[in-house]
């Protein structure tokens, strides 16, 4: 019994070596199909080698390249923008300049208006009027530039009364001076110069009134200059 036993072990294992055997060689064949197949349809396992190899290569110029690519951008981009903060301080000097001119050339116009006026008249006038606004909402700041034209032996001395005309509740309503000033504000508007004299008053409006126009009288306490009279319409920035 025992020997039975072990025949038929062994002719097992001759089985399975056969049946192993079988399926190695079946997978052999199977894959010699298949290259054959692949030949037979043109493919070549070496220039199919040579051919990833070439493309891996061209990847890597490819790469190269882009990254090269990336730094000539980034350069670009720094020189842009260094030519960017160039033109704007160029254009911030200019900017400069041209105030500096535009002064200059108001600084003349005003001193040639004391010298030599472009109507000729000697005596007492204003240069300069002009209103702009104050930090409140009903405040405003009053710039007035009196003159003494042509004539400077002696100095000029008054003072100066100012009124607003405009609307208030539909009606026609005007202001002294007086009623326009802050509360602690100096009430009168004394002058005296031999060239000129430069004012900047605060104003402040009554609600509900809407000024018009703003009349300026300078009255003069030196004999031989003449008091003057004038008007001007309530906007902002004259001058």
């Amino acid at each position: 019994m025992a020997a039975k036993s072990h025949l038929q072990m062994h002719g097992a294992a001759r089985t399975w070596l056969g049946r192993g055997f079988l399926v190695l060689l079946a997978l052999i064949v199977g894959y010699l199909v298949f290259e054959y197949g692949r030949i037979s349809a043109g493919y070549d396992v070496v220039d199919a080698a040579n051919e990833t190899g070439e493309l891996e290569v061209h990847i890597e110029s490819l790469n190269d390249e882009i990254e090269a690519l990336k730094q000539e951008v980034a350069l670009l981009e720094t020189h842009r923008e260094i030519d960017r903060e160039a033109y704007q301080e160029v254009e911030g000097s200019l900017i400069t300049l041209q105030a500096k001119i535009q002064e200059q050339r108001d600084a003349i116009a005003f001193y040639r208006g004391i010298v030599s006026p472009s109507d000729g008249n000697s005596g007492l006038r204003v240069q300069d009027f002009k209103l702009t606004r104050g930090a409140q909402e009903r405040e405003f700041h009053l710039r007035l530039v009196l003159v003494q034209a042509m004539k400077h032996d002696r100095k000029v001395s008054g003072d100066v009364a100012l009124s607003v005309e405009g609307s208030e509740d539909g009606e026609a309503k005007t202001y002294a001076l007086t009623d326009l000033l802050p509360v602690d504000a100096d009430k009168g508007w004394p002058f005296s110069f031999r060239y000129f004299q430069d004012f900047d008053r605060l104003l402040v409006l009554p609600d509900g009134f809407t000024p018009e126009r703003v009349h300026v009288e300078v009255r003069s306490r030196t004999r031989s200059i003449s008091s003057i009279e004038e008007s001007y319409a309530w906007a902002m920035g004259q001058g």
